[in-house]
């Protein structure tokens, strides 16, 4: 099959799954037949241009990609349920862009390798006020895209899903309480990305354990704790511990403005076999709501010591610290990060627009700018349009970096 027809095979297959089920004969004396064929199919499709430009050797990249998935999710049967997808990701376009696994290193980095491959497969229990989860899954604990700290890294055509069993219990009033072990982390890189002895075709061995605790009983606000311990079974040196508290809530101050706040604050260290010094995290916004309008101050810094920093490596780090992706691993200094935000719409469209301005931790050097926009509008929740545009501007006094720009452009359809 060529790549060029995988993403209309898969939208042919999903048309007959879905009329098959649709046409299925009922069985009201089968229950377990009934929950097989009652499920709900999905599917979406997500087409790509992007480019990037850098003050640098590489040739400029150039990428068309699209990504196509296909899932299926069954009806309950006696508190048991089972999601499976596939998830295809396809250059449509000329090959020239880094893809990390292409061979393609004359140009800069585009991170969406070509590939198929099972993304998600579990088994689900729901009983006792708790939800159990076994088999290959994504795992968040926040909204997107504030993945900080777990994610599915979901910018990025090839999404980061985890072998893990994860439990959710709410027994307790306005409490959610989260525990996941892992075992495998399924990364962006696809099946044919190898990494020294780290990541193995596309893969990342560990012994994870997830501990989030969410509480929504205060009138104020929402309160979080978290512990994260990451035991890498291939390179143990960088396993490590998180322990964090985070707080965040909103105000109405009159019948039209509401003032929204956060404060964040969590330490890294070592774990198991790890060598790390411990390094902290501080996160601070303070902002407003008006008019469906949004805008808010934030201060972030993940400390470094010129060895070892802060890291988020499971998290959606597009997100955070400019969508140029400089910063996508902490430097060894560590970073600050202040930046403005504004949020809002404009003819149904929304509107995104941010300014970055960087500073390493230690050493306190100049480590650039970043202005990041971006405009989609969906329609009839189906069909999603968009474009994007990073424009990230380097200090000489940190030489590591060069000005970067990058523009997407994007569909979706997803059902």
């Amino acid at each position: 099959m060529s790549i060029t027809t995988k993403p209309l095979t898969m939208t042919l297959i999903a048309a007959g799954i879905s009329s098959t089920f649709l046409s299925a004969p009922s069985y009201g004396e089968d229950a377990f037949f009934e929950a097989l064929s009652s499920g709900k199919v999905s599917f979406s499709a997500r087409a790509r241009y992007e480019t990037v430009d850098q003050d640098n050797a590489l040739k400029d990249a150039d990428a068309f990609t699209i990504r196509t998935t296909l899932g299926y999710k069954t009806g309950d049967f006696h508190g048991f349920s089972a999601f499976a997808e596939v998830e295809d990701i396809s250059d449509i376009g000329s090959d020239n862009y880094n893809s990390l696994s292409n061979g393609r290193t004359a140009y800069s980095v585009v991170a969406d390798p070509d590939g198929t491959e099972i993304s998600q497969a579990y088994l689900q229990y729901n009983g006792f006020d708790t939800e159990f989860r076994f088999g290959r899954q994504e795992i968040t604990y926040r909204k997107a895209p504030f993945h900080r700290f777990i994610g599915t890294v979901l910018w990025r055509q090839n999404h980061q899903e985890f072998d893990a069993l994860s439990i959710r219990n709410t027994s307790f009033e306005n409490t959610t309480i989260n525990y996941a072990y892992i075992d495998e982390i399924h990364t962006i890189f696809g099946d044919d990305r190898d990494v020294g002895t780290f990541i193995k075709d596309g893969d990342i061995d560990m012994d994870g354990h997830l501990i989030n605790i969410q509480y929504t009983g205060l009138s104020i606000g929402k309160l979080e704790g978290y512990g994260y311990f990451l035991d890498y079974n291939d390179r143990e040196v960088i396993s490590s511990q998180t322990l964090g508290l985070r707080f965040s809530g909103a105000q109405p101050l009159n019948e039209n403005v509401k003032l929204i706040y956060t404060a964040e604050y969590a330490n890294q260290d070592d774990y198991k076999d790890g060598t790390m010094d411990d390094q902290n995290y501080y996160l601070a916004e303070l902002g407003a709501k008006y008019n469906g309008w949004l805008a808010k101050l934030s201060y972030e810094m993940q400390e470094g010591d010129g060895t070892d920093s802060f890291k988020t490596p499971l998290g959606t780090n597009h997100a955070f610290q400019g969508w140029a992706d400089q910063f996508l691993s902490t430097p060894a200094q560590g970073l600050r990060d202040i930046y403005f935000t504004v949020v809002g719409k404009v003819l149904g469209a929304k509107i995104v627009a941010v300014y970055h301005d960087f500073e390493t931790d230690k050493d306190s050097l100049d480590a650039g700018d970043e202005l990041d926009i971006l405009v989609q509008k969906t329609f009839k929740q189906h069909y999603t349009v968009g474009v994007k545009y990073s424009d990230y501007n380097a200090d000489s006094e940190f030489a590591s970096k060069v000005d970067t720009e990058k523009f997407w452009l994007y569909g979706q359809i997803k059902f």
